[in-house]
């Protein structure tokens, strides 16, 4: 076994902070000085170290060719309509990003914006775009490096010309256009010299913007003397006479939300109407063409339900259950046809039955269900698109495992299905096995599984058991090259439905949050065990994987369980839990975790916080963390501190269990371009295939 360097010197300081009492240990804080020389030294060496193991790994070739060639199947959206005008994204198998196109009726395509045209570098990404009411304006963010700091831009539909911005401070921002105005509502973050030191990417407030203008003569709107943390979302109707605006703090599963009658009160001075304040639920209004408020909300309802009322009296007290909650499917999202062609107009209702999409058609006026809508299979749905105006159709996504995203369209006249358009791209992908499986937790709580793996599997095999486990986001199938790729050579790849998803509603999510963030850990060693014991694979055999919020599920598995481990990917993860909400977006997430300066808080933090569970003398898995250095959400000190406190703990030798640290420059948290998600991927199931034994040589004979 050939031998690697030893892992670089991290200097352990004597530094200990006292909490509420209790003394907190930090022997690698320098490695928080991202500048500070050491630092740069130490990375530098992780980078040979990389270099020099990598070149162990005989698989990396493979699952690059491979992974390349599953991405060729490129991706395709669901078209946003105005009159015969549509505007859709997709990417072809020679993109490294997604274009956006407009087309006017049956004339040719155009492209509207290319990212890559943009920037050769392909580091430019486009974050978000809307189109105005009448389809003449396009409102665009892009953001340069993986930095997520978006710039907005107004082009001019009919010449691709730019007329407005770039407006800075733009993250995350919603815009809602009015009608005939050539303005928008948006959000944008107050100037830097404005805020305290290190809250930068915080204080938002919401906007006013006329089209043409400066940016530092927009009215504001709302959120002065607002909470630091909090988003805002904003819409405006259609015919321009109602504007509903929420507010959240932070990433929390709750809202205020007001609406305000724009025919009695001036764009700049809305005079809003409470719909929900202090309450601990979730409710997004939108007034739809026949004049009623619309409420999609988990209020007394965890698996969402929708309402209506009247936008006079938009309060909870009058509202009306539409589609009634349902006890084993989660609503996540509905479409409104009311067309003049149809007799009765209907709602399209998506839902989500143990993180499986499914379609259900309503009477708008009583919400009785109709029928169910044939899928092509077990898989996903994504959001669904209607005409602004009015119609018979709507559109939307659908992609499982071994399905590209392709456009499906409804025909609510005939409540035909059909395929509408492709993702153009080519691609063959092998043959694979899909399951559902249940197991159970170590309180007896049942949990949900997907386990795919190759349809002649016999005995365990290499796997990787995938999760994320918080925020209330639903793991639910979709096409990906990596998962394909690890099957096609061989190895079982199973994704949990931990609590903290959405997977089976509001009350799952907070079942892994805050003080019961231990469950989300417990069902991860549980979904390993149950992966041994059902003969998919064996502790020897085992990996793990998650990035952001799933690289702290990552960090917990190996320092909780690491025996269960033969490997770990650990990806832009949380890993120090008493000091994350100091730096990244990490006070926005106090929501979700809790915050070191509670009491009660800490002890839970401290309980599981990777970076302080750390044990000398135990045996490690081959652990391999990926960072980014532009990553603005987590930052990457997470990941060296926790590389640090690893390779001095372990037992296991280098060449037998290596720590190691990929970095990777120009690139941040999320959207990257297809030839580096190739790269880093192929490193990351090498790896893998390394540690777990998985020899992609031994199946396909190259």
């Amino acid at each position: 076994m050939s031998r690697l360097p030893s892992y670089p010197f991290a200097e352990r300081w004597e530094l200990t902070d006292v909490l509420h009492g209790q003394t907190v240990a930090d022997p690698y804080r320098w490695l928080e000085q991202t500048d500070l020389a050491a630092t740069k030294e130490w990375s530098q060496s992780q980078d040979a170290l990389f270099t020099a193991a990598s070149e162990m790994w005989s698989a990396t070739d493979w699952f690059r060719t491979r992974l390349r060639a599953l991405m060729n199947a490129g991706s395709v959206g669901a078209p946003v309509w105005r009159g015969q005008r549509r505007l859709f994204v997709r990417r072809a198998a020679d993109q490294e990003h997604a274009v956006l196109y407009v087309q006017d009726g049956s004339g040719p395509e155009r492209v509207l914006i290319d990212p890559t045209e943009l920037n050769p570098e392909g580091t430019t990404t486009l974050d978000s775009w809307v189109v105005d009411w009448e389809g003449r304006l396009l409102a665009y963010q892009l953001s340069d490096n993986g930095d997520e700091q978006s710039r907005l831009w107004v082009m001019d539909i009919n010449t691709g010309e730019n007329i407005d911005g770039p407006i800075d401070r733009c993250s995350y921002s919603p815009v809602a256009w009015l009608p005939g105005r050539d303005a928008f509502y948006y959000v944008r973050r107050l100037a830097p010299e404005l805020v305290p030191e290190g809250e930068e990417q915080y204080h938002r407030r919401v906007y006013l913007h006329r089209v043409g203008t400066s940016p530092e003569e927009d009215t504001l709107i709302f959120g002065e003397g607002r909470d630091k943390t909090e988003y805002f979302g904003v819409a405006v109707s259609r015919d321009g006479r109602w504007l509903t605006l929420t507010a959240s703090p932070g990433t929390a599963p709750r809202n205020d939300a007001w609406i305000a009658d724009l025919t009695v009160s001036a764009p700049e001075a809305p005079r809003f109407t409470e719909i929900q304040t202090g309450v601990d639920a979730e409710t997004f209004p939108h007034v739809g063409r026949d004049g009623r408020l619309y409420l999609f909300t988990d209020l007394d309802a965890p698996r969402g339900r929708l309402c209506v009322a009247d936008p006079a009296s938009p309060t909870p007290d009058h509202w009306q259950t539409l589609i009634a909650s349902d006890p084993d499917a989660v609503l996540s999202g509905y479409a409104i046809l009311d067309g003049a062609e149809l007799d009765t107009p209907v709602l399209l209702a998506r839902w989500e039955r143990h993180a499986l999409s499914e379609l259900s058609v309503h009477h708008l006026a009583t919400g009785e269900r109709i029928r169910n809508l044939p899928l092509p299979g077990l898989g996903s749905v994504g959001s669904i698109t209607a005409r602004p105006e009015g119609g018979t159709e709507a559109w939307f996504t659908y992609t499982d495992y071994t399905s590209p995203t392709a456009v499906y369209r409804y025909d609510a006249r005939t409540h035909d299905v059909v395929l509408w358009q492709k993702s153009s791209g080519t691609v063959e992908a092998p043959p694979v096995r899909t399951e559902q499986v249940t197991y159970t937790s170590r309180d007896g709580t049942p949990v949900r599984m997907l386990v795919v793996s190759p349809p002649d599997r016999e005995g365990p095999r290499p796997a990787i058991l995938y999760g994320y486990g918080g925020f209330g986001i639903s793991l639910t199938p979709a096409y990906s090259a990596s998962i394909l790729a690890w099957v096609a050579a061989g190895g079982v790849y199973a994704v949990a439905s931990l609590r903290g998803g959405l997977e089976e509603g509001e009350e799952w999510h907070r079942a892994g949050m805050l003080g019961n963030k231990q469950n989300v850990f417990d069902d991860c060693h549980a979904a390993a065990e149950y992966l041994v014991d059902a003969g998919f694979t064996t502790r020897e055999q085992l990996s793990v994987m998650g990035g952001s919020n799933g690289g702290l599920l990552v960090g917990a598995a190996i320092t909780q369980r690491p025996e269960l481990y033969a490997a770990a990917v650990c990806s832009a993860p949380l890993l120090d839990m008493v000091r994350y909400e100091q730096s990244g977006l990490g006070q926005l997430w106090s929501v979700e975790y809790g915050s070191a300066s509670d009491p009660e808080a800490l002890q839970w933090l401290l309980a599981y916080s990777p970076y302080h569970n750390v044990r000398e003398g135990v045996r490690y898995p081959a652990t391999l963390f990926t960072v980014f250095e532009n990553d603005t959400r987590v930052d990457p000190l997470h990941a060296r501190k926790m590389c640090a406190a690893l390779q001095h703990a372990t037992s296991a030798a280098p060449e037998e269990a290596p720590i190691l640290l990929r970095r990777e420059t120009d690139v941040g948290h999320s959207t990257r371009s297809v030839s580096r998600s190739v790269r880093l991927a192929a490193d990351q199931l090498a790896f893998l295939a390394h540690y777990t034994g998985l020899r992609v040589t031994d199946r396909t004979g190259g």
